[in-house]
């Protein structure tokens, strides 16, 4: 097993939801953590029991990710050990029902903002020659999402940056330092709240519906031992790819998947949000 980079753990979009369980349990497992959010005050209350650091910050706006990234490296003598970028937003239903500033908002935020954390971190791990940035994908970056095809299309140029820039980081010689894939199914956080009764949301609930501390875990686990696509939970992903590679029958499979995900929408609302793989 890889032993893990430690230095400072950078936590995007951790005001909430996976973001703050991901925050929690890399500080369980050590890690100092910086946790950022777009929301200063919501992000302050949830870092002051995990150390107390935190930071505003829009992952679009690539000095702000680079000042971040440089504050972070400068509070510990390790540096730079870890960047999550988290921080993302979903709109569902036909792209064409989506008006420009949505679909912009949602490339911008989900892709162009993972991937200004990305190089901002990566321009100080590889002057330290060593470092792993963890983005936080999905399923639906894995294969098209009906109902949810801007968030799955930014999330497919998101696992396409990040092993591009693993590939050109291996090229270029460096060896030690890292950019990993989570790949989860949907889970149950305020993303998904209010989409109990989205029928563009039923992608999300088609598998398992999994808590952000199981995701969290599994990132720890990830932060770890570096591997560049990790899916959650394992079999869903092997569902998913083999869609990918076979897109006439995702296709037709459509109306099958849509009410998959409408039964798993009406389980949710019978659970009430409880009983969560």
């Amino acid at each position: 097993m890889t032993s893990p980079v430690r230095g400072t753990a950078v936590v995007t979009g951790a005001a909430g939801g996976l973001g703050r369980a991901l925050a929690a349990a890399l500080h369980a497992d050590g890690w100092p953590v910086l946790l950022t959010d777009l929301d200063a005050d919501a992000v302050a209350a949830v870092a002051a029991p995990l150390g107390g650091w935190s930071r505003p910050l829009d992952v679009r706006d690539d000095t702000a990710c680079a000042a971040v990234a440089a504050e972070a490296a400068g509070r510990s003598p390790d540096g730079l050990g870890l960047w999550v970028n988290n921080a993302g937003i979903l709109a569902t239903g036909p792209a064409w029902e989506q008006d420009e500033r949505t679909r912009r908002r949602i490339i911008e935020v989900n892709a162009l903002g993972a991937m200004a954390g990305t190089l901002a971190a990566l321009a100080v791990m590889r002057a330290q020659g060593r470092g792993h940035v963890l983005n936080v994908v999905s399923l639906a970056g894995l294969v098209a999402a009906p109902g949810e095809t801007m968030y799955s299309a930014s999330k497919h140029a998101l696992l396409a940056f990040s092993l591009g820039t693993l590939a050109d980081l291996r090229a270029a010689g460096h060896r030690d330092v890292h950019v990993s894939c989570l790949c989860p199914d949907g889970i149950w956080t305020p993303m998904l709240h209010d989409r109990l009764d989205d029928p563009g949301a039923v992608a999300s609930f088609t598998g398992t519906l999994l808590t952000p501390e199981r995701v969290a875990s599994r990132a720890v686990r990830l932060a770890r031992r570096p591997r560049p696509v990790v899916a959650l939970p394992r079999w869903r992903g092997a569902q998913v790819r083999l869609l990918d590679a076979l897109p006439g029958l995702a296709v037709g499979l459509t109306p099958l998947i849509r009410a998959t995900g409408r039964a798993g929408q009406r389980r949710q609302r019978r659970r009430g949000g409880s009983g969560l793989a």
